[in-house]
């Protein structure tokens, strides 16, 4: 098997250096709240509903924003992953219009129908067509910086998001917790790095374990987004098939799923993520779900938030998945960076 310790070995397969990326990633947060907090404020008054609009890793942003803010954001805010936008969308809805690239097919059509209803309108993107519609249309950008995989962009995809709702006074401000998770950040940088040997880095243990086996991601529902960012990653990065759902819903009808195709389940890995804000209802269901699982998967892990704000809960085991993934790819004794599928997929589109 590879050595994880070896860092020929692992710099043989990472070619494009997606592990500096990832290193980066806690400067990248702190750059992108300076980038958002310096951007031009939109004037827009009068918002009654928000709308996030974008694909893949520029979509996360917005599934995360969500978790961290509805319980004291008073207007709803949905994350529209389409070529079409909602009904409800009118000239009171801000819409979030997210493309790394500036050319997601998706997100330029939804743009050109949230554009039509006069809706309030940001673009955060590092150019392409986006940037030149919304210059056209003089709508508000939020520029960042290009030459990155969008999944290695999520601090730039994150932070605009959500300091520009505090910015309008939407939400309470957010400073003291994105401090506190820029800090805890930079700590388990040090934990999950390369030079960390497995014995004390979390992240290569649990790629190990996951090395030739079906990842499964259970949360609960306030850890969602955080799944969902696991199984992108996952798929990205490490190339293979993974799975995520959430408590209470599973209860009600995956969990039966794990009765037959005994040969497949023995090569399920389950990973638990754990929050401290969870519930007592929902520590219940995660403890008797687990014992009907433990015996028919072929392991299972609980992994635990750290920090004390819910971002810093959130970006915390963000950061651990997207590590594993990292370490999983090499382990799988491949190039993390390049996604040949996507590609191949765009290009096809594009043909008349």
């Amino acid at each position: 098997m590879m050595n994880l310790d070896n860092l020929k070995d692992i710099r043989r397969y990472d070619k494009k250096d997606m592990a500096r990326l990832l290193a980066n990633f806690p400067h990248q947060c702190s750059r992108a709240i300076k980038i958002a907090l310096s951007s031009p404020l939109p004037s827009y008054k009068k918002i009654d509903r928000i709308l996030v609009c974008g694909m893949g890793g520029s979509g996360i942003g917005g599934e995360i924003v969500k978790t961290l803010v509805e319980e004291e954001l008073r207007i709803p805010l949905v994350v529209n992953k389409d070529y079409h936008i909602p009904e409800f969308v009118n000239s009171k809805t801000l819409v979030f219009s997210v493309s790394y690239s500036g050319n997601t097919e998706e997100t330029l059509s939804a743009y050109r129908e949230a554009a039509k209803k006069k809706a309030k309108i940001v673009a955060i993107t590092t150019g392409g067509r986006l940037a030149r519609l919304a210059k056209r249309n003089k709508i508000p950008i939020i520029s960042i910086p290009s030459g990155l995989p969008p999944r290695a962009s999520l601090g730039y995809l994150f932070f605009p998001l959500l300091i520009t709702l505090e910015r309008l006074g939407l939400i309470k401000n957010k400073k003291k917790e994105c401090q506190e998770a820029l800090r805890l950040l930079k700590d388990l940088k040090r934990k999950f790095s390369l030079s960390s040997k497995v014995g004390s880095n979390q992240a290569k243990r649990i790629a190990l374990k996951l090395h030739k086996n079906l990842p499964l991601i259970y949360t609960s529902s306030i850890l969602s987004p955080v799944g969902l960012r696991w199984k992108g990653q996952l798929s990205e990065n490490s190339k293979v098939l993974a799975f995520s759902n959430t408590f209470p819903e599973l209860n009600h009808n995956e969990i039966v799923g794990w009765g037959c195709l005994s040969g497949i389940l023995q090569r399920c890995y389950l990973i638990i993520l754990r929050d401290k804000c969870d519930t007592p209802r929902i520590k219940k269901r995660i403890k008797i779900t687990s014992k009907i699982i433990r015996r028919k998967a072929k392991g299972l892990d609980f992994l635990y938030s750290q920090g004390k704000s819910l971002l810093a809960h959130l970006f915390s085991l963000i950061y651990l998945g997207d590590w594993v993934s990292y370490y999983l790819a090499i382990l799988n004794r491949i190039d993390p960076t390049p996604v040949k599928a996507i590609d191949y997929l765009k290009r096809e589109l594009t043909k008349t």
